[in-house]
């Protein structure tokens, strides 16, 4: 059998400029000298940077942009997005409760995802903003939309949206054509208020195109309808920039944003009515809003392969490396010749390995790597295999702050009690 590993890939190039590489070391080094290994921190400024960059969708037709709670369900962050005079998009019954308890008012909160018959009458929020999913959506929580002034809409399924994993079927969520065309005889019949039209394609949309043809197939149907939506909510899917995918592509290669810009502006051609485009990008947003940073615990040798163990990883910390690639930074930082390397997290687990690729053979025990574009389902995905949860830090204003303290064995497992 052969003992020789098999030739390690080039190195990624993921293009992140050096004045954000050299932002996250100066924030990592500070924290590091105050909190154990596994944390991770996360700060506004990149936020602020990502809807700055965002600006260019302005036009005639205002654009609005709403927080996807679930990508980074973050108490901070939801404080300062609300301080900011900014509304929050939620799809569960926790996200809702979280966003009322942070202090939005109803008109801030839009609420989405499916099934939500069977929980969002729990809670009888006036002026809330609400996207209906299905015809049974609609059939229980349309006395309440009506009773609680609730500034409704339904989402359709289009031809863009389907199952990531299999091209040939579609997702769950949505209306296709002819139900949709039955919830809005029904909504209108109602005397709802009805404003809104949405759909959501996916994560890490390819090409403005898609959204293009979205578009004008979902203004077929509200010419069908008869209607005419003030506002055109086209969700989330703008790839970030700075993520390569599994088989070494970058998500955002096709994606311009000025093309982008041109696709919802167009949209008033079919929408006569049209006041608002709303959008809900998660990734875009959060995900080069934090790093993950783990310590470097042991080094093995074999097969052709330098292995690096660390005191977190995939299966406690970063589920999202199965299909992404992240750039790895090394503190302090290391020269030398590279080598084929594999970062491993600490459980007893294969699958637990952050990354493999060409890493400086001069990585020791005690070195700190820290995992950048860690602010997009990183915390919704973290799990306690064996460990508990890692501490969290929120920088805002140059101070950083302690959001959620690293979790204790008490608390690991007294959740039993």
């Amino acid at each position: 059998m052969s003992t020789t590993a098999p030739k390690a890939a080039a190195e990624f190039k993921f293009g992140h400029a050096t004045k954000t590489i050299e932002f996250w070391r100066r924030l990592v080094a500070k924290t590091a000298r105050k909190h154990p290994t596994p944390f991770f921190v996360f700060s506004s400024k990149p936020i602020r940077e990502a809807l700055d960059e965002l600006n260019v969708l302005g036009g005639p037709v205002p654009v609005r942009h709403w927080l996807s709670c679930k990508t980074q369900p973050l108490g901070p962050l939801l404080r300062w997005w609300r301080r900011e005079g900014r509304g929050i998009e939620v799809v569960s019954e926790f996200e809702l409760l979280a966003a009322l308890k942070e202090g939005y008012e109803p008109e801030q909160i839009l609420v989405n995802g499916p099934a939500k018959h069977h929980w969002l009458g729990r809670h009888a929020v006036p002026g809330l903003s609400v996207n209906f999913d299905s015809l049974a959506e609609i059939r229980v929580l349309l006395p309440l939309a009506r009773a609680l002034k609730w500034r409704v809409g339904i989402r359709c399924l289009t031809g863009e949206e389907f199952d990531p994993e299999n091209r040939a079927w579609p997702t769950q969520f949505g209306l296709e054509p002819k139900a949709a065309l039955a919830a809005l005889k029904r909504l209108k019949s109602a005397g709802a208020r009805l404003d809104i039209l949405h759909f959501h394609l996916r994560t890490n949309v390819a090409s403005p195109d898609m959204y293009r043809r979205a578009i004008q197939e979902a203004a077929g149907i509200c010419d069908a309808a008869r209607w005419r939506p003030k506002i055109l909510d086209c969700g989330g899917g703008l790839p970030p920039p700075h993520t390569i995918s599994s088989a070494r592509q970058g998500f955002a290669v096709g994606f311009v944003l000025a093309e982008f810009a041109k696709v919802l502006q167009e949209a008033r051609r079919f929408f006569p009515a049209l006041q608002e485009i709303w959008l809900e990008n998660g990734r875009f947003l959060s995900a080069r809003s934090g790093v993950l940073v783990v310590k470097v615990l042991d080094v093995k040798q074999r097969r052709g392969l330098r292995q690096l163990i660390c005191d977190g990883g995939r299966a406690t910390n970063a589920l999202i490396s199965n299909w992404e690639a992240h750039q790895i930074l090394v503190l302090p930082q290391r020269g030398g010749p590279n080598c084929s390397s594999a970062v491993y997290g600490p459980t007893c687990m294969a699958f637990d390995q952050l990354a493999r690729r060409h890493l400086p053979r001069t990585i020791r025990e005690g070195d700190l790597l820290v995992w950048m574009e860690a602010g997009a389902y990183h915390i919704p995905w973290e799990t306690r295999f064996s460990h508990g949860l890692a501490t969290v830090l929120w920088h805002e204003n140059g101070r950083v702050s302690t959001a959620r303290e690293r979790e204790s064995f008490r608390e690991w497992w007294e959740q039993w009690a």
